[in-house]
């Protein structure tokens, strides 16, 4: 199978090298960058090139994958709908899905194109191709977001592929659960972090900080073109779960304020033991495909 990926970046680059490590298909780059490409093909982790002034050359993928920014993904998208083959696959790596979904499933399957949302959960807080790796989604969660059209042998051929890859899990879900779980166990991470990092006391932080700053701060080092749109087209689940987060802080604050211990006790507890379920839950899943 001949298998585009259109942005090698870290995601785009890792998709690259896993599968030229794991699989026997042609691998095509297409990227605006062209040291991305050089660097892409001197590591032999695609085949071929499309130049971005030829993307009639699309039609040679049996398989696309999209892995540019959000608001990019659904011009190009729809710019080139007419671009690719026929009967062929198109899907993406990006963090919302209705956004993508509502706008181009429809059009694309006019074209004669089945689009499928995924998102892969991988990566890092480096971007680029150069940071981009074959086992980067060794272990990790595949995430489908088909819709009442799609395929099914279509969108099985990606779940194969997922487990091909190193993927552990795959999960089929739909676009608006998507989004809303997102928000929570990536999204807010992020905001977290980020507010975090932006303290007056981060001057006096050397030698004074060990893991847990390091935990905390590690996603402050994001691209903020991306992450912004990644927080303004899910805004209004973000906002819910920094809703819930600010009353959180503020129930803590509040016991603080009082000198009431046993209350403070309480909510401390109250999160060690969510945790401790958490991870006893995370434990009993099974490699088999979920949905939700």
């Amino acid at each position: 199978m001949k298998i585009t990926v259109v942005g090698l970046g870290l995601i785009g680059g890792s998709f690259c090298k896993a599968l030229k490590a794991y699989t026997e298909h042609h691998v095509i780059g297409m990227d605006a960058d062209d040291t991305a490409l050089d660097m892409a093909i001197s590591m032999e982790a695609i085949d071929e090139v499309i130049p971005v002034n030829r993307p009639d050359l699309l039609s040679r993928g049996d398989l696309t994958i999209v892995a540019i920014p959000p608001r990019e993904i659904v011009t190009f998208l729809l710019e080139n709908r007419n671009n690719f083959k026929k009967g062929s696959v198109v899907t993406d790596v990006c963090g919302v899905k209705e956004y993508i979904v509502d706008q181009v499933s429809a059009p694309l399957r006019e074209a004669g194109v089945e689009f499928i949302g995924s998102h892969p959960m991988a990566g890092t807080e480096y971007a680029g191709f150069a940071f981009s790796k074959k086992d980067m989604f060794e272990n990790a969660s595949y995430l489908l977001t088909p819709t009442e059209d799609t395929d099914r042998d279509k969108l099985n051929m990606l779940k194969k592929m997922a487990y091909t890859l190193g993927f552990k899990k795959v999960v089929e879900t739909t676009p608006a659960r998507h989004d809303e779980s997102i928000a929570y166990t990536s999204q807010l991470a992020h905001i977290i972090s980020n507010s975090y990092i932006r303290s007056s006391t981060l001057p006096k932080e050397k030698g004074f900080s060990a893991g847990s700053f390091l935990d905390m701060t590690r996603v402050a080092r994001l691209d903020e073109n991306i992450w912004c749109d990644l927080f303004l087209l899910n805004k209004k689940n973000l906002i819910s779960e920094m809703d819930q987060l600010t009353e959180h802080i503020g129930n803590l604050r509040e016991a603080m304020e009082n000198d009431d211990r046993e209350a403070l006790r309480q909510l401390l507890r109250r999160g060690r033991l969510l945790k401790q379920q958490n991870v006893a839950d995370r434990r009993t899943l099974t490699d088999d495909i979920i949905e939700i």
